[in-house]
């Protein structure tokens, strides 16, 4: 049996790394971190969301006395939401988990603010304009970080496809990571009916 010297173990251990560097191998961990990275800033706009929320209800509650019912579903959709997290980018399975509940939060606000244009002395006070003002923005810096989601998914998920970075990503288990995907009927125009 021929030993080997510590220097040719040196060598091979370098050769071994600089061959999985040429295959990707660092490139993946980046891109998975990208996409991990870019989970927590979409958890971050949603969590702004949900702590705004009670800014909401206590401003609505408040200035006008309205259907509770409207405000009761505004109040467990929040709580639901509070119940689905994870410790890294979820799978496809927990993101439509994830999904399905920010959708009934989203649902309940659009019927808390179509209620709410119903009166006129609340969309009046100062408190609720800057309030519906800070959750539009919210709205909108979530498209922004779901966005940047699904694109940090796209590099990653179109890098670990290729040659010969695909022999990497399946001999090191660098999965295939989900996108978010639009709520069905989300291209129909939602009705608002007084």
């Amino acid at each position: 049996m021929v030993s080997r010297s510590p220097i040719s173990r040196i060598l091979l251990a370098v050769l071994a790394a600089v061959s999985l560097q040429g295959c990707g191998y660092n490139r993946l961990v980046a891109l998975q971190e990208g996409v991990e990275g870019a989970w927590s800033q979409v958890e971050n706009v949603y969590q702004r969301r949900a702590d705004l929320i009670p800014n909401l209800v206590a401003t609505v509650k408040g200035a006008a006395d309205f259907e509770q019912e409207t405000l009761a579903r505004v109040i467990e959709a929040r709580s639901k939401i509070s119940q689905v997290s994870f410790d890294s980018a979820p799978d496809a399975r927990q993101l439509e988990q994830f999904q399905s509940a920010q959708d009934g939060l989203s649902s309940a606000l659009s019927r808390l603010l179509v209620v709410v244009e119903r009166y006129p002395e609340l969309k009046a006070t100062d408190a609720f304009r800057d309030l519906q003002a800070q959750l539009e923005g919210t709205e909108n810096r979530i498209t922004v970080e779901r966005q940047r989601f699904n694109e940090a998914t796209r590099e990653y998920n179109t890098a670990r496809r290729q040659f010969p970075t695909i022999v990497v990503s399946k001999l090191f288990g660098f999965g295939e990571k989900p996108y978010f995907r639009a709520v069905e009927g989300a291209d129909s125009p939602p009705k608002v009916d007084f």
